[in-house]
């Protein structure tokens, strides 16, 4: 059991039902009437984000989600299949479980798969993936003085904006909560 009053982000439990999982919370104590706690919930299985406001001495059951690093193995239609790199165990994810960050992940890449109960609701990919450029404009010599950019095509097929000098065939990292490109890879 977790009282609303030891709400921290990233806290995660049961309510009505359905697993929330505290995204931002104040602790407020009016000048009158009783302190109580504003927070921003994610239901993690919608994905839904409410502000709610409780007293402080409700009681939650504590939600247990369970975070799996698995290996991304290949696309079947709107089912994108993952491995368990201990068990081998295949599981497949529907498309609409994936969020916007996952067009950076590519065969091989290992993932985290969300799941609750055995049900699974997300895939978090790595914070950072290191991505060949495919297409983009030529740069020129002397293009580092700016902060201009232009379009790039990735391996994966995401498009992403890159310094002017950057050339087709390069390697780029770039964040996936963002979707920003960060610096060259090393080779």
């Amino acid at each position: 059991m977790i009282s609303a009053g030891d709400f921290r982000n990233g806290v995660t439990f049961e309510e009505d039902g359905n697993v929330m999982q505290v995204v931002e919370f104040q602790h407020v104590k009016p000048g009158k009437g009783a302190a109580f706690v504003r927070t921003k919930v994610k239901n993690v299985i919608t994905g839904g984000v409410v502000e709610k406001s409780y007293n402080p001495s409700a009681k939650f059951e504590s939600a247990f989600i369970e975070r799996r690093d698995m290996e991304f193995s290949y696309i079947d239609g709107d089912l994108y299949h993952f491995m368990d790199s201990e068990t081998y165990e295949d599981v497949p994810v529907n498309k609409a479980e994936l969020g916007d960050a996952f067009r950076f992940v590519k065969e091989n890449m290992i993932c985290k798969v969300l799941s609750y109960k055995g049900k699974v609701f997300g895939v978090e990919p790595p914070n950072f993936v290191e991505l060949e450029i495919v297409e983009t404009d030529p740069g020129f010599k002397g293009d580092t003085a700016t902060n201009v950019t232009k379009p790039a095509k990735l391996e994966t097929g995401a498009e992403v904006r890159v310094p002017l000098f950057i050339d087709i065939g390069e390697v780029v990292r770039i964040d996936t909560r963002t979707g920003e490109y960060m610096e060259r890879a090393n080779k």
